[in-house]
């Protein structure tokens, strides 16, 4: 792979305020400590436009800044260009994951992101939204595992 070359990473859920912009956040967190930015874009989106322009829940908001992590996008939905644009699609969930294969995504970009943890007992990052507090702990806990397995994965490709 050239050095110029980015690897391109897409962070999928249903509105895009909770769990893929934390799941973007916490990726560039990792990548910004290790100081590879340089060699990923990074984004997220929902399959929902209904929260389009809005900053992520403030549940989450405060949980990343509880842990120094950035949320910096705003909720958009997915557009066909990412399915081009991306390389990596990596959805919360099975019911996110099955409307972009729907909508023409290819099967060999996108994946759920639990499926890159070996630690994980479930497959899904359950959705918080209408839940306590606990909730969120919870999407991090799992998120922070499953990103940095998937980078030592990205990372052990690019060799």
């Amino acid at each position: 792979m050239m050095a110029t070359s980015r690897t391109r990473v897409l962070f999928v859920c249903m509105g895009n305020i909770c769990r893929s912009p934390l799941a973007e956040g916490v990726f560039l967190h990792k990548i910004n400590q290790r100081g590879i930015a340089d060699r990923f874009l990074v984004d997220s989106c929902g399959t929902g436009g209904w929260h389009a322009g809005e900053r992520p829940d403030h549940r989450v908001l405060d949980l990343a800044k509880q842990r120094g992590i950035r949320l910096p996008s705003r909720a958009r939905q997915i557009r066909d260009d990412d399915f081009t644009n991306f390389d990596h699609l990596l959805c919360m969930d099975e019911d996110n994951l099955a409307l972009l294969i729907q909508q023409g995504g290819s099967n060999s970009k996108i994946r759920l992101l639990l499926d890159f943890d070996p630690q994980t007992q479930v497959r899904e990052v359950p959705d918080p939204y209408y839940g306590g507090e606990d909730g969120f702990e919870e999407i991090y806990h799992l998120i922070d595992s499953a990103t940095e397995a998937l980078l030592v994965e990205l990372m052990q490709g690019r060799k």
